[in-house]
């Protein structure tokens, strides 16, 4: 696919990745369509990268209707879709806050889910792509992130699905996994006293973070490809050959520091949604 005047809509395009690969789509050509919560990040994104912005919650079934309808009529068609809206929480299960476990489901699952529903009719008219984006958590279920875990598992479980169920509709179905980038989200979460301390204290390439540019070429290398799944950094896609052994390492790694750690969340109040994208879905 060449990206030149296609039409690709973004959620959670205000900050982050969505925001690194719409100006990387621009450099290439793309007409943007820009979801996301905050509008005022939101539209200095659109201004940076000719797009336009549509201020939406992933979650709202009403208001992704009208954007769709908004966008495909504005731009004549959606050809390309990036489901990439998401919020990370902080905290153990047994202690943490059960609203904001609960909204990083809705946010990253029932949000994906809902974005592709509304988006699909657009995208069989365009016999075009979409991009589900899960995560590294997917594959590798880490102490402290059961709710975000869960949640890109599912997604990855859904796009698996999807691409068989409209592949005779000429739409193809991708999947993105990305490790650590250093957005927003990650950094927030690598200050808080106890998540952090675990993250930043994972061995090796498990704890490293990556540019988000490197996001951004990949996304765009996907879209042209129209790839079946996006990998940052690359040794993401051979660890999935080897996610049977993943929860024993994890388990292995946790030992040490996860008792302390689940005593330090269960007497203090510091779980909840981390990072402004958490604060904005927290409204």
């Amino acid at each position: 696919m060449d990206v030149t005047g296609k039409v690709v809509l973004i959620t959670g395009a205000a900050r982050g990745i969505g925001a690194e690969v719409a100006r990387q789509l621009a450099a290439r050509g793309a007409r943007l369509a820009l979801v996301g919560l905050e509008k005022a990040q939101l539209e200095e994104v659109a201004q940076q990268t000719g797009g336009r912005a549509w201020e939406a919650d992933v979650t709202d079934w009403d208001v992704l209707e009208r954007v769709m309808n908004e966008v495909a009529d504005h731009f004549g068609g959606i050809d390309v879709v990036v489901a990439n809206a998401g919020i990370a929480a902080t905290g153990f299960v047994r202690s943490m806050d059960p609203k904001a476990f609960e909204r990083v489901i809705e946010v990253n699952l029932l949000g994906v889910w809902r974005t592709v529903r509304t988006a699909l009719p657009h995208l069989i008219k365009s016999r075009g792509y979409c991009l589900v984006v899960s995560s590294l958590a997917a594959i590798v279920h880490i102490p402290g992130n059961a709710a975000y875990s869960a949640a890109k598992a599912g997604c990855e479980a859904f796009a698996d699905s999807l691409r068989a169920e409209v592949r005779h509709l000429g739409v193809d179905v991708g999947t993105a996994y990305f490790s650590w980038i250093s957005t927003d989200m990650v950094n927030s979460a690598d200050e808080h006293p106890v998540f952090g301390k675990l993250r930043q204290g994972m061995p090796g390439v498990a704890g490293k973070k990556y540019p988000v540019r490197n996001v951004g070429k990949a996304v765009v290398k996907g879209i042209e490809k129209r790839a079946k799944a996006v990998h940052v950094p690359g040794w993401v896609g051979a660890l999935k050959f080897f996610r049977a052994f993943t929860p024993m390492v994890v388990d292995r790694q946790a030992v040490e520091e996860v008792a302390d750690a689940d005593r330090q969340m269960a007497a203090s109040d510091t779980s909840g949604l981390v990072g402004p994208g958490g604060q904005a879905a927290s409204r």
